[in-house]
C-alpha cells in the first residue's frame, strides 16, 4: 500500500506554516517504555527504576518547558527547591 501526500495552496495561509507544528516530544519513547513497564509489572513502581531513570535522563538534556511529559519532574524539583528555601 503506498501513501500519497499532497498539499494545496492556499494564499492565506504561510508557506511556512508547517514550521510552527508542535515538534515531537523528545522523551516521549521514555514516557511509553514507562508506561509499559507498569502495565507489565502491575503498577509496581519499584520494578521500573531503570526506565523512570532513563526518563529523568533525557529531560536533564532538555530545557524545562521542552518536553511535556517532563512536566512532572520539573514540578517536582521546583517543589523541593521551596522546600530548601523554606525555613524550618
Amino acid at each position: 500500500m503506498q501513501f500519497i501526500a499532497f498539499m494545496t495552496f492556499n494564499p492565506s495561509i504561510s508557506a511556512f506554516s508547517f514550521l510552527d507544528m508542535p515538534q515531537k516530544d523528545p522523551c516521549q519513547k521514555q514516557a511509553c517504555e514507562i508506561q509499559k513497564c507498569l502495565q507489565a509489572n502491575n503498577y509496581m513502581e519499584s520494578k521500573c527504576q531503570a526506565v523512570i531513570e532513563e526518563l529523568r535522563k533525557c529531560c536533564a538534556r532538555y530545557p524545562k518547558g521542552r518536553s511535556l511529559v517532563c512536566s512532572g519532574f520539573e514540578k517536582e524539583e521546583e517543589e523541593k527547591q521551596t522546600l530548601k528555601l523554606t525555613p524550618q
